[in-house]
């Protein structure tokens, strides 16, 4: 499964690799995602409506795997961050629509009484989404507060623990997949979890190589069935998206590029 990731606007995220306002022109994304949906190897996109709506407007989704992002209310920098609510599709307008699953991020913090909140509400949507027999692609990250300012952390230990609680939301996870970061001593992140996992793409910057070799290393695991990238592939330091995308196809094909 390889899927573009255009869900970062929503949450007030704008920056890709130095340009903080490189999403901001609607236009020049929309020119980007269908360059990307229309690669070889592509399987669809993840997004809030707004982008899924223009998408389809355009014709761009025709025969594509379409999953819906949810919960976009803690914007990016907010004091209100990690208080993740539901603001975008819910279980029930992702079943009407016709898509084929609904994304989630949940980030365990256990000096923010908000981390609470979101694990509540991401474990409802889960069980809703299982109703409809939807997949729930839950994004996993281990958190705390920096002064206002929510951090991700990347070691091992505090992501295992993360996943190991996250894995455990909702009346069922035989609908659950989990979104998970590459990070240093991968190996014993995947061990944590039996359920089938994704790989969250991110923002590499200047180190798109070593974060590409990354994607090729963890491709090895059975339960990793693929890629879910967005500012990685749309907006390549060299500007060229088609090489950029090709490039994380060939890794999850196995075939090299």
């Amino acid at each position: 499964m390889f899927l573009i990731a255009a869900d970062h606007p929503a949450r007030g995220v704008l920056k890709a690799g130095s340009d903080a306002l490189a999403m901001a022109d609607r236009g020049e994304l929309l020119w980007r995602l269908q360059i990307a949906l229309a690669r070889p190897g592509v399987d669809g996109v993840m997004a809030t409506p707004d982008v899924v709506e223009d998408l389809a407007l355009l014709g761009a989704l025709d025969g594509k795997v379409v999953f819906g992002s949810m919960n976009r209310g803690g914007l990016g920098g907010s004091i209100f961050e990690l208080d993740d609510r539901m603001t975008a599709y819910d279980a029930e307008s992702i079943r009407t629509s016709g898509l084929d699953g609904g994304k989630l991020m949940v980030r365990v913090a256990d000096d923010d009484a908000t981390s609470l909140e979101t694990m509540v509400a991401a474990a409802g949507a889960i069980s809703a989404l299982a109703e409809h027999e939807l997949v729930a692609m839950v994004e996993v990250f281990a958190s705390r507060r920096d002064g206002a300012k929510a951090v991700n952390l990347d070691d091992a230990d505090s992501l295992i623990r993360a996943v190991a609680v996250v894995q455990g939301l909702g009346h069922t996870s035989a609908y659950t997949w989990l979104k998970l970061p590459v990070v240093d001593d991968l190996d014993r992140l995947l061990r944590a979890t039996s359920l089938p996992v994704v790989l969250l793409g991110g923002d590499p910057g200047s180190e798109a190589a070593r974060t590409y070799r990354r994607w090729e290393k963890a491709m090895a695991w059975p339960q990793v069935i693929g890629l879910v990238a967005g500012r990685a592939l749309l907006y390549p330091p060299d500007g060229k998206v088609e090489r950029a995308v090709d490039e994380a196809a060939a890794i999850i094909s196995g075939v090299p590029g």
